[in-house]
Protein backbone atom coordinates (compact mmCIF):
# COMPACT_ATOMS: atom_id res chain seq x y z
CA UNK A 1 0.00 0.00 0.00
CA UNK A 2 1.57 3.40 -0.77
CA UNK A 3 2.30 5.78 1.86
CA UNK A 4 -0.53 8.35 2.35
CA UNK A 5 1.06 11.94 1.06
CA UNK A 6 2.11 14.14 4.43
CA UNK A 7 -0.07 16.95 4.45
CA UNK A 8 1.71 20.17 4.53
CA UNK A 9 -0.59 22.14 6.94
CA UNK A 10 -1.39 21.97 10.73
CA UNK A 11 -5.26 20.41 10.45
CA UNK A 12 -7.42 21.42 12.92
CA UNK A 13 -10.69 18.94 13.32
CA UNK A 14 -14.59 19.56 12.98
CA UNK A 15 -14.78 18.77 16.49
CA UNK A 16 -12.13 20.92 17.97
CA UNK A 17 -13.68 22.87 21.00
CA UNK A 18 -11.07 25.06 20.61
CA UNK A 19 -9.87 26.91 23.99
CA UNK A 20 -11.50 28.79 27.11
CA UNK A 21 -11.86 32.33 26.21
CA UNK A 22 -10.49 32.57 30.01
CA UNK A 23 -7.06 30.92 28.92
CA UNK A 24 -6.40 34.57 26.76
CA UNK A 25 -6.16 37.96 26.83
CA UNK A 26 -8.99 38.79 25.12
CA UNK A 27 -10.78 42.74 24.82
CA UNK A 28 -13.16 43.30 27.15
CA UNK A 29 -15.87 43.91 24.17
CA UNK A 30 -14.98 41.22 21.92
CA UNK A 31 -15.97 38.62 25.54
CA UNK A 32 -19.52 38.18 24.53
CA UNK A 33 -18.91 37.51 20.94
CA UNK A 34 -16.92 34.98 20.49
CA UNK A 35 -17.23 31.27 21.47
CA UNK A 36 -13.46 30.50 21.43
CA UNK A 37 -10.51 30.72 20.26
CA UNK A 38 -9.46 28.02 17.75
CA UNK A 39 -5.87 29.44 17.07
CA UNK A 40 -4.02 30.74 19.48
CA UNK A 41 -1.48 34.00 18.73
CA UNK A 42 1.80 32.49 19.65
CA UNK A 43 0.90 29.03 17.36
CA UNK A 44 -0.11 31.29 14.45
CA UNK A 45 3.84 32.85 14.85
CA UNK A 46 5.47 29.69 15.16
CA UNK A 47 3.91 28.43 11.75
CA UNK A 48 4.35 31.67 10.04
CA UNK A 49 7.65 31.37 10.43
CA UNK A 50 7.98 28.36 9.18
CA UNK A 51 5.88 28.94 6.25
CA UNK A 52 8.61 31.46 5.84
CA UNK A 53 11.36 29.32 5.82
CA UNK A 54 9.85 26.71 3.13
CA UNK A 55 8.86 29.54 1.26
CA UNK A 56 12.66 30.75 0.91
CA UNK A 57 14.01 27.39 0.40
CA UNK A 58 11.79 27.07 -2.79
CA UNK A 59 12.31 30.33 -4.22
CA UNK A 60 16.12 30.94 -3.19
CA UNK A 61 18.18 34.03 -4.47
CA UNK A 62 16.41 36.18 -6.09
CA UNK A 63 13.54 38.75 -6.75
CA UNK A 64 9.96 38.05 -5.61
CA UNK A 65 6.94 40.56 -5.86
CA UNK A 66 4.42 39.91 -3.02
CA UNK A 67 0.84 40.84 -3.40
CA UNK A 68 -1.10 41.44 0.02
CA UNK A 69 -4.57 40.65 -0.11
CA UNK A 70 -6.04 43.21 1.97
CA UNK A 71 -7.72 43.94 4.22
CA UNK A 72 -7.64 40.31 6.20
CA UNK A 73 -4.19 39.36 5.08
CA UNK A 74 -2.46 42.59 5.92
CA UNK A 75 -0.77 40.99 9.47
CA UNK A 76 -0.39 37.71 8.08
CA UNK A 77 1.49 39.43 5.68
CA UNK A 78 3.36 41.62 7.61
CA UNK A 79 4.26 39.41 9.98
CA UNK A 80 5.25 36.37 6.81
CA UNK A 81 7.32 39.08 5.76
CA UNK A 82 9.45 40.17 9.64
CA UNK A 83 10.27 36.30 9.24
CA UNK A 84 11.50 35.94 5.78
CA UNK A 85 13.32 39.21 6.27
CA UNK A 86 15.41 37.34 9.35
CA UNK A 87 15.99 34.50 7.10
CA UNK A 88 17.90 37.43 4.45
CA UNK A 89 19.72 38.82 7.35
CA UNK A 90 20.84 35.38 9.01
CA UNK A 91 21.29 33.16 6.24
CA UNK A 92 23.33 32.93 2.45
CA UNK A 93 20.05 32.80 0.25
CA UNK A 94 18.64 36.35 0.26
CA UNK A 95 15.40 36.52 -1.49
CA UNK A 96 14.94 40.55 -2.37
CA UNK A 97 11.13 41.92 -2.26
CA UNK A 98 8.97 44.28 -3.50
CA UNK A 99 5.62 44.70 -1.93
CA UNK A 100 2.40 45.70 -3.20
CA UNK A 101 -1.18 45.37 -2.42
CA UNK A 102 -5.19 44.45 -3.73
CA UNK A 103 -8.16 44.33 -2.15
CA UNK A 104 -10.57 41.55 -2.59
CA UNK A 105 -14.45 41.68 -1.47
CA UNK A 106 -17.19 38.73 -1.32
CA UNK A 107 -18.72 38.95 2.03
CA UNK A 108 -21.54 40.88 4.57
CA UNK A 109 -22.01 39.90 7.33
CA UNK A 110 -21.46 35.89 7.46
CA UNK A 111 -22.63 35.06 3.72
CA UNK A 112 -20.74 35.26 0.85
CA UNK A 113 -22.57 38.08 -1.83
CA UNK A 114 -22.09 35.71 -4.74
CA UNK A 115 -20.58 38.62 -6.30
CA UNK A 116 -16.40 39.06 -6.46
CA UNK A 117 -15.20 42.26 -6.25
CA UNK A 118 -11.64 43.37 -7.08
CA UNK A 119 -10.64 46.75 -5.82
CA UNK A 120 -6.95 47.98 -6.86
CA UNK A 121 -4.38 46.15 -8.98
CA UNK A 122 -4.51 49.13 -11.72
CA UNK A 123 -0.25 49.45 -10.97
CA UNK A 124 0.08 45.34 -12.03
CA UNK A 125 1.48 45.95 -14.90
CA UNK A 126 5.49 45.66 -13.56
CA UNK A 127 4.71 42.85 -12.43
CA UNK A 128 5.11 41.56 -15.97
CA UNK A 129 8.10 38.65 -16.14
CA UNK A 130 8.40 38.54 -12.23
CA UNK A 131 7.80 36.05 -9.17
CA UNK A 132 4.75 36.52 -7.62
CA UNK A 133 3.74 35.41 -4.05
CA UNK A 134 0.22 36.18 -3.28
CA UNK A 135 -0.43 36.43 0.11
CA UNK A 136 -3.80 35.66 1.77
CA UNK A 137 -5.70 35.46 5.02
CA UNK A 138 -8.20 32.58 4.21
CA UNK A 139 -9.21 30.75 1.32
CA UNK A 140 -12.83 29.48 1.55
CA UNK A 141 -14.69 28.26 -1.42
CA UNK A 142 -11.64 29.19 -3.60
CA UNK A 143 -13.80 31.14 -6.69
CA UNK A 144 -12.43 34.64 -5.00
CA UNK A 145 -8.33 33.36 -5.25
CA UNK A 146 -9.33 32.04 -8.56
CA UNK A 147 -10.66 35.52 -10.24
CA UNK A 148 -7.82 36.90 -8.73
CA UNK A 149 -5.22 34.70 -10.33
CA UNK A 150 -6.64 35.12 -13.33
CA UNK A 151 -6.23 38.91 -13.03
CA UNK A 152 -2.92 38.38 -11.85
CA UNK A 153 -2.14 35.67 -14.75
CA UNK A 154 -3.53 38.51 -17.19
CA UNK A 155 -0.19 40.26 -16.78
CA UNK A 156 2.05 37.98 -17.58
CA UNK A 157 4.03 37.13 -14.42
CA UNK A 158 7.08 34.49 -14.73
CA UNK A 159 4.91 32.40 -11.87
CA UNK A 160 2.51 32.62 -9.52
CA UNK A 161 2.32 31.13 -5.85
CA UNK A 162 -0.28 31.88 -3.47
CA UNK A 163 0.09 31.09 0.73
CA UNK A 164 -3.23 31.76 2.64
CA UNK A 165 -2.82 31.50 6.79
CA UNK A 166 -5.77 29.36 6.36
CA UNK A 167 -7.69 27.13 3.97
CA UNK A 168 -11.84 26.17 5.14
CA UNK A 169 -12.54 22.75 4.55
CA UNK A 170 -16.38 23.37 3.14
CA UNK A 171 -18.42 21.19 0.63
CA UNK A 172 -18.81 24.12 -1.55
CA UNK A 173 -14.62 24.86 -2.30
CA UNK A 174 -14.07 24.75 -5.86
CA UNK A 175 -11.44 22.58 -5.10
CA UNK A 176 -8.31 24.50 -5.42
CA UNK A 177 -5.77 24.87 -2.60
CA UNK A 178 -3.23 26.88 -2.22
CA UNK A 179 0.81 26.71 -2.64
CA UNK A 180 1.48 27.38 1.04
CA UNK A 181 -0.93 26.78 3.68
CA UNK A 182 -0.66 27.49 7.09
CA UNK A 183 -3.98 26.01 9.01
CA UNK A 184 -7.17 23.41 7.13
CA UNK A 185 -9.92 24.71 9.43
CA UNK A 186 -13.65 23.69 10.06
CA UNK A 187 -16.32 25.73 8.16
CA UNK A 188 -16.98 28.43 10.53
CA UNK A 189 -17.24 31.92 10.36
CA UNK A 190 -13.70 32.81 12.07
CA UNK A 191 -12.37 36.05 13.71
CA UNK A 192 -9.50 37.87 14.82
CA UNK A 193 -5.57 38.51 13.51
CA UNK A 194 -6.75 40.77 11.34
CA UNK A 195 -10.10 38.31 9.75
CA UNK A 196 -13.01 40.68 10.21
CA UNK A 197 -16.41 40.40 10.54
CA UNK A 198 -18.06 43.57 9.60
CA UNK A 199 -14.63 44.86 9.57
CA UNK A 200 -14.65 44.40 13.62
CA UNK A 201 -12.48 42.00 15.15
CA UNK A 202 -9.15 43.03 13.35
CA UNK A 203 -8.05 44.10 16.85
CA UNK A 204 -8.29 40.51 17.83
CA UNK A 205 -4.97 38.81 18.27
CA UNK A 206 -6.07 35.31 18.05
CA UNK A 207 -7.98 33.67 15.40
CA UNK A 208 -11.72 33.35 17.08
CA UNK A 209 -15.06 31.49 16.13
CA UNK A 210 -17.95 34.29 16.61
CA UNK A 211 -21.08 33.20 18.11
CA UNK A 212 -24.64 33.82 17.41
CA UNK A 213 -24.48 36.66 20.01
CA UNK A 214 -21.59 38.00 18.35
CA UNK A 215 -23.14 38.51 14.46
CA UNK A 216 -25.83 39.82 15.89
CA UNK A 217 -24.11 42.43 18.05
CA UNK A 218 -21.85 43.84 14.81
CA UNK A 219 -24.62 42.87 12.21
CA UNK A 220 -24.59 45.64 9.66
Amino acid sequence: MAAKPKENFIKIEDDDGGYNLDMFCIPRHYEDAIENVIIPHGLIQDRTERLARDIVKDNGDGHMVVLCVLKGGYKFCADLLDFIKALNRNSETSLQLRVDFIRVKSYENDQSTGEITVLGGDNLSSVEGKKILIVEDIVDTGRTMSKLLKLVHSYKPASVKVVSLLVKRTERSSGYRPDYIGFEVPDKFLVGYALDYNEFFRDLNHVCVINEAGKKKFAI
